[in-house]
């Protein structure tokens, strides 16, 4: 399995995104969470069948908090189909606050 999750702002509202292969060979789950600056956390449950086609899970678009000023970050996990065993957890960079540096 291999996931790649990124939060994505456009127009006043904000979202997150991961991407995935799935060559486990076995059909797996992902729980998509966007943790939004104010607290709140928004989830996604993604069945992601077996084979070697990328694919993406969303969490829905909500209207951006605090008008964007504050960082948003986004965790993907992946289980097995029953939810009982995790194999991958992914997550997102929070964006650098001061001009782009990474410290």
């Amino acid at each position: 399995m291999e996931a790649q999750t990124c939060v994505l702002t456009e127009g006043g509202r904000s979202w997150a995104r991961t991407y995935y292969r799935n060559t486990s060979g076995a059909p797996l789950r992902v729980v998509l969470t966007l943790l939004r600056p104010d607290g709140r956390t928004v989830q996604a449950y993604c069945d992601v069948s077996a084979g070697d086609e990328p694919g993406t899970c969303e969490t829905p678009r909500e209207p951006t908090a605090g008008g964007g000023a504050a960082p948003y970050s986004a965790v993907a996990e992946v289980a097995d189909a029953q939810g009982e065993r995790k194999l991958l957890r992914s997550g997102s960079n929070a964006a650098p606050d001061d001009g782009g540096s990474d410290q």
